[in-house]
Order: structure tokens, then C-alpha cells, then sequence
């Protein structure tokens, strides 16, 4: 990752259809546009890429949270489960939605612990959110048997996990619906954009209607103008340049996963001499999409050290445990309930009193695992010399 390493012709191909009509936005134009519909054709191909029926294109991978959480029905006094090791939009679209995210452990999969959230499910649960997080499949077929048992409805965010298998099948195909995100830095990208895949039509209605202001997108006399309203939205549209760019990228997903499993294979086999490393649990390795390569030490002191040799050689690795984009202890606008709502939404109600306080202690079994885990984005293309740096720096790290 991330895909903008093989911009070519393609994608120039793409837009440059785009920009000859002339029309950027999504809907309507019919004559100028001259039959040509990129994100329409987008949403068609992604989904049935990842064996889904239907897909619903939006603005990111953040909007593709909110407008399926809108569309299950979600709101104030509801709880969302999901888990403590994920970009802090996963929790912010919950409360964006007015509902409250509850965060489980996570385990050697560095995604959600059925075990921790068979714990936090409580009558007020609506909605599971378990996150595919660094390429690698939660245990989703646990999650689900868990969910279906209490009737929740499972929403796969699957951001950083496009062409990420289990057993033959995508992520984000288990679930009610599977969100993924198009953003600069994923495998496949848009530059901005996000996906929602289900294969529930009526669904799909519900969240094609949201994300463009509740427009039925009936066919009428009056055009888009003449459009009826069940219910309020707000505009999450995706617009042609991205679905144009969607299209090319697309077509080179698999390539660019196959390419980003040499290369871990490679790092993993240098990885292997450091003595006392064991390696992330990859449920199905057939099926990885191969975006990051994680490693835990035996202790946080020794990856602190093999880190420290790691960075002396221009190779240093990127320790989570210590992150403060994608791990809860160190979301400090969290804990401190920063917000911009005078009252103090979403964590105080408007009367000011505390609706919610969340304890950066509250996962230790989670922030033991992280505390020992080393990680490398693993590029799409990386020149032979830049990979011997990598691993040299590492088999250093192994004799020291």
C-alpha cells in the first residue's frame, strides 16, 4: 500500500472520460454526460468484486460508517460495540450517529475478542462494529454467531482491508454490510471516498436515499428536482473523478496485493532470527491482503530495544502501543471530553450531566499485547536496495 504507487495511464484514462462531458456530479445530465456514470459503474464492479450485491458509493471511509449506521437506525441512547485498536473514526461516526461506542479487548488477531465482547453486550446494544484492522480479518465468523444469537446487526469495518479474504470469501461480506475506505493511504484509493457493500436491497434504498438528502432518486418528469423525501439526510455523495479513479484502481487491486505479499514474505523470513518474536495471528493466510507486517517481542522493553537499533538504521517500525491515532489509551481528546458543543455533547447531555467517562486503563489486556508489537506498512513497489535496508536492519536487531 497505498495504490497511488501505480497511478498510470488508467486512471488518467478514467477521468479524462469524466472531464470530456464535463460532468462531475453523480446524478443527472443525462444528455452531456453521454451514457457515462463512473460511480454508478464503480459501486457495480466493487461489489461484485467482493461478491456482494450491492454497493453504495460516499465521500470516505468515515461517511460509509455514518450513513450505514444512519440507515440501521441508530441514535441517541443506543451503544455501539466496537473494538480499542482502530482509527478514531470508527468512534467518532458512533457518536457522530448520537449513539455511544463501548470498546472490547483485542487479541493475537490485533482485532476484536469475541470472549470481551460476549461481556459488553448489554440490552441497549444496537449495532457490533468489528475492524479488520491492518489488512487482517477480525474473527468474523465468531463475532457473527455472537451477534446473531443476541439479534445485533454486525457492520464490518473494513477500511484497511479491500481484497482481504477468509476462506474464498471478502471482508465485509459476513456482516449486515462491510464499509470500506478509499482514502490517500489505502491499498486501492480515490484519494478521498468510501464504499458501503450488503447484499440487502431495501438497505442499500435506505442508505442511497441518506447520503444525497434523503432523495428517493425516483425516476420523474420534473428531474432531480421533482424527487420525493421519506426522511431527512445530508450529502455524503461520492462525485465522478473518484468513482473514475475508483474504476482503474480496482482492476489493479489483486496485483498489488500479490506484489505487497512477496515483499512480507520477505520481511517475516528476516523477522524470524529475532529471537523470542512470534507473529500476528493471519486467520487465513492464503487470503491476507498483506498491507502491514506485525511482529510482537516477548516484552515491551525488548521492542523498545530492537525498535531503537531498528531507527539507528533507517528502518525503524511504527509502535502502536505508543499511537495516538489508532489506539484508545492514548486518544487524548477522548479521555479529557474534548468537544466543540458548549453543553458538552456528546459527553454530557445538554443538562450537563456526565452521560459517559472513558477510563484509559480499561483495556490492559490490550495495551500488554500492543506494548510488545512492532509493525511495517508494506509498500506496493519497494526497490531492491530499500528492502535489503529493511531487513538488514532488522537481522542487526536479531544479533544484538
Amino acid at each position: 500500500m497505498p495504490g497511488f504507487e501505480v497511478f498510470g495511464k488508467e486512471e488518467k484514462k478514467e477521468i479524462m472520460d469524466v472531464l470530456d462531458t464535463g460532468v462531475l456530479f453523480r446524478y443527472e445530465f443525462g444528455e452531456q454526460r453521454q451514457g457515462i456514470y463512473k460511480v454508478r459503474e464503480f459501486e457495480k464492479k466493487f461489489a461484485a468484486y467482493c461478491g456482494a450485491k450491492h454497493g453504495q458509493a460516499v465521500t470516505s471511509g468515515t461517511a460509509a460508517i455514518k450513513v450505514a449506521l444512519a440507515a440501521l437506525g441508530v441514535g441517541p441512547g443506543d451503544e455501539v460495540i466496537t473494538q480499542c485498536f482502530t482509527f478514531v473514526a470508527t468512534w467518532e461516526a458512533i457518536f457522530d450517529s448520537s449513539a455511544m461506542p463501548v470498546f472490547t479487548e483485542v487479541d493475537e488477531t490485533l482485532n476484536m475478542d469475541p470472549a470481551d465482547l460476549e461481556k459488553k453486550i448489554t440490552e441497549r446494544t444496537k449495532v457490533i462494529i468489528p475492524v479488520h484492522m491492518l489488512g487482517g480479518p477480525a474473527r468474523i465468523v465468531e463475532i457473527k454467531a455472537i451477534a446473531d444469537r443476541h439479534g445485533i446487526p454486525v457492520l464490518e469495518d473494513t477500511a484497511q482491508a479491500a481484497g482481504c479474504r477468509l476462506n474464498g470469501r471478502h471482508m465485509g461480506t459476513f456482516g449486515k454490510c462491510g464499509t470500506f475506505s478509499f482514502d490517500s493511504v489505502k491499498t486501492m484509493t480515490t484519494g478521498e471516498g468510501g464504499m458501503i457493500i450488503t447484499d440487502d436491497k431495501d438497505f442499500r434504498r435506505l442508505m442511497s436515499e441518506y447520503h444525497d438528502h434523503g432523495h428517493d432518486h425516483a425516476v420523474n418528469p420534473g428531474g432531480r428536482g421533482g424527487e420525493g423525501r421519506s426522511f431527512i439526510g445530508f450529502n455524503y455523495r461520492m462525485m465522478e473523478l473518484q468513482g473514475a479513479m475508483g474504476l482503474a484502481q480496482l482492476a489493479k487491486l489483486d496485483d498489488m496485493v500479490a506484489c505487497q505479499k512477496k515483499t512480507k514474505a520477505v520481511l517475516r523470513r528476516a523477522a524470524e532470527e529475532i529471537p523470542g518474536v512470534s507473529f500476528r495471528n493471519i486467520l487465513d493466510p492464503e487470503g491476507d491482503s498483506a498491507t502491514f507486517f506485525s511482529f510482537f517481542l516477548e516484552d515491551k522493553a525488548q521492542a523498545v530495544r530492537v525498535n531503537e537499533i531498528l531507527r539507528q538504521n533507517n528502518a525503524g517500525a511504527i509502535a502502536f502501543g505508543e499511537n495516538s491515532w489508532h489506539f484508545y489509551p492514548h486518544w487524548e481528546h477522548l479521555h479529557a471530553n474534548a468537544t466543540l458543543s458548549r453543553c458538552g455533547w456528546p459527553f454530557k447531555d445538554q443538562d450537563g450531566r456526565q452521560r459517559v467517562i472513558y477510563d484509559p486503563a480499561a483495556l490492559p489486556r490490550s495495551s500488554a499485547l500492543l506494548d510488545r508489537l512492532l509493525v511495517y506498512q508494506v509498500p506496493v513497489h519497494i526497490s531492491e536496495g530499500r528492502l535489503e535496508e529493511i531487513t538488514s536492519a532488522i537481522r542487526k536487531a536479531a544479533k544484538a
